[in-house]
Formats: C-alpha cells, sequence, structure tokens
C-alpha cells in the first residue's frame, strides 16, 4: 500500500508549500500529491482552494490574481505560493508526483510543463501522475499527455459508477475514504484500476484500508501511517500499461 503525502506532510507544515514537500520526503513516502490553478498572468501554482482567504493573509479567488499578487501573500511561516516549477525542482525526481487539477483550464499548461521536463530535464514519464474531480479536464490532459498516467477521483460513489471508469484508460480511481468498501475495491481491482483512497490519517485508519486492500492512500501525516510499511524504502515508479486510452466520455 502506497503512502501518498497529502499536500506534501501538511499535517507539519503549511500546505502545498516548499517545506511541506521538502518534509514529505524526509518522512519517505511513496508519493507526493499537490493541487494546481492556473493564475490571471499564465503561471500555474500549486494551491488547494479556489479562494486565498483560509490559508494565506489574503483574500479573493486565486484565478483571478496576477504573479505578483499571489507572489506578495503569505502562505503560512513565510512561505510563498509556489510555481508548479519550482515544487518539480524541489521534489527533482526523488518521488513520484501526483498533480491534481483544481482549477479550470489547467489540464493544457500541465501537460506542456511535464512534457518540457520529460524533454529537457530527462524526468521519467512514470514520475508523473494527474488526477481531477474534473473529468472533462482530465479527459483533455489524457487527449494531450496519453502516456502519463490520470486518476479519476470521486467524493462518494455516484450511479453507474463503473460505466463511467470502464474502458476509461486512467490508472486509478481515487475515492473518499468515508464511502470505500472492500467490495467497491475488488470490482476495481477486477477491471485493472487501482484504488487510492484520501484523507488517512491514523493508524486505526490506514490499518482498515489495508485490509480492504487499497492501493494507496492519502495522508498529511505519512509517519503516523507508515508503520504499515515497515523500514523506509526506495519509493517505486508508478507501473505504465503498453497502451493508454483518452478517459472515456462519463455517462
Amino acid at each position: 500500500m502506497k503512502i501518498i503525502g497529502h499536500r506534501g506532510a501538511s499535517g507539519y507544515a503549511p500546505e502545498n508549500t516548499l517545506p511541506s514537500f521538502r518534509q514529505a520526503i524526509r518522512l519517505g513516502v511513496d508519493m507526493v500529491e499537490f493541487d494546481v490553478y492556473t493564475l490571471k498572468t499564465g503561471e500555474v501554482v500549486v494551491f488547494h482552494d479556489d479562494k486565498v482567504n483560509r490559508t494565506t493573509n489574503g483574500k479573493g479567488k486565486i484565478e483571478s490574481k496576477t504573479f505578483d499578487e499571489v507572489r506578495a501573500l503569505d502562505a503560512g511561516n513565510g512561505e510563498k505560493i509556489p510555481l508548479l516549477t519550482e515544487v518539480l525542482d524541489t521534489i527533482n525526481k526523488q518521488v513520484p508526483i501526483n498533480i491534481e487539477l483544481k482549477g479550470a483550464n489547467t489540464a493544457r499548461p500541465v501537460a506542456e510543463i511535464i512534457q518540457r521536463y520529460i524533454a529537457k530535464k530527462k524526468w521519467s514519464k512514470e514520475l508523473f501522475f494527474v488526477s481531477s474531480f474534473d473529468h472533462n479536464e482530465l479527459r483533455l490532459f489524457s487527449t494531450l499527455l496519453p502516456t502519463v498516467q490520470t486518476g479519476a477521483i470521486f467524493s462518494y460513489l455516484p450511479r453507474r459508477f463503473w460505466s463511467k471508469l470502464q474502458n476509461s484508460g486512467i490508472f486509478s480511481a481515487n475515492i473518499n475514504s468515508r464511502v470505500v468498501t472492500k467490495r467497491m475495491v475488488k470490482a476495481a481491482h477486477a477491471r485493472g484500476l487501482k484504488v487510492f483512497v484520501y484523507t488517512v490519517n491514523t493508524e486505526r485508519q490506514a490499518r482498515r484500508m489495508a485490509r480492504l486492500n487499497v492501493d494507496g492512500i492519502f495522508s498529511d501525516y505519512p509517519d503516523r501511517v507508515s508503520l504499515l510499511n515497515g523500514d523506509a524504502k526506495t519509493p517505486q515508479l508508478l507501473t505504465l500499461p503498453l497502451t493508454k486510452k483518452p478517459f472515456a466520455q462519463a455517462n
């Protein structure tokens, strides 16, 4: 069961900041997860909420702000909201990364940045994994960069759940821990899908997920749940199939 640092190690450092990602790596995560938005001036930044109010000293929608406006904000302990490229340079191939397309119109610029890192900075494509609640944006990303694995995120189990995923070409279904069941995990595995579960912050929760046979858990406190995996180990790359279909139209 993979341990995925949720917004870095956000239980210990301001979420989605460079110290949070460094801490997650020090704690031995198998992967680091974070969220992205595109600013008014076109830059892709790593941030979770649609507004800056909760985690910074500013106010307003992040997508309506310029880079200079965002850079002036305090994201916690004096840290700045980082660019996607700054996060990639900080992680620097040490672990695979899960980029969640949080904002609108993020698929294209994220695909372009990933392509640049693969071509010019010699990142393996297996180091990248892209997910989203916005399945239209995810579908667009898959058409732009079909060799990078994708995951569809769900906060609940919708009607005709499997019809939304059948033959979609996605790598995983990312499910809220409150709704995941052993039956659902078994059905996903039968269809060749991995199941990643969010957000798991206690050993008790992690043990339950292990009993359900999920493939990975997102955690704000990776060290609290990593005991299940024993000693720290070298993180493994995502396993790619030989071919990948674009994300299918949801019913």
